[in-house]
């Protein structure tokens, strides 16, 4: 399976949905968001695909958009969860909770850690687990996404564009 990430689009939902276009031509067939989503039309343009996503620290209605996912069948971890794709563990936070990060890079069945908050790429190990941050669509150099193929170990990051 080909997640497809992001993560801070602070309710800029017009990039958010170019990089949903991306994501999905480069095979993504679930997408996860890291949080900092910022407004329902950012959830409602993930809507029509399996779709996960938690709260950031700049989520203020968290019932709002919790609510709103799950009408939409988009599936809410709030501040941290985990979801069992492939057979690998996938946990997603935001990344603004050094604890809640720890946690989840010291739990033994974490495959793999998805996190926003820095608006700055990254993809490293901690012990096992492989951490990925795909960037920011909002406050950064250069905008981006990432698709991870859990079958191959594979991660792309993708630049998106400004129109």
């Amino acid at each position: 399976m080909i997640l497809g990430i992001l993560s801070d689009t602070h309710g800029d939902y017009e990039i958010a949905t170019r990089a949903i276009r991306l994501l999905r031509e480069h095979g993504a067939k679930r997408l996860i968001h890291c949080g900092d989503v910022g407004d329902e039309r950012v959830l409602a343009a993930m809507a029509g695909m399996p779709s996960t996503f938690t709260f950031g620290n700049n989520d203020w209605d968290h019932d709002e958009l919790e609510q709103y996912g799950n009408a939409i069948g988009i599936d809410c971890v709030q501040f941290g969860g985990g979801l069992l794709l492939d057979g690998k563990y996938v946990a997603i936070t935001h990344g603004d909770n050094p604890r809640t990060v720890a946690r989840f890079c010291e739990d033994p069945q974490t495959d793999y850690l998805l996190t926003g908050h820095s608006h700055v790429r990254q993809d490293k190990r901690v012990g096992r687990v492989r951490w990925i941050n795909p960037g920011a669509l909002y406050r950064a150099a250069v905008k981006s996404v990432a698709t991870l193929d859990l079958a191959t170990d594979t991660l792309e990051f993708i630049e998106v564009p400004d129109e």
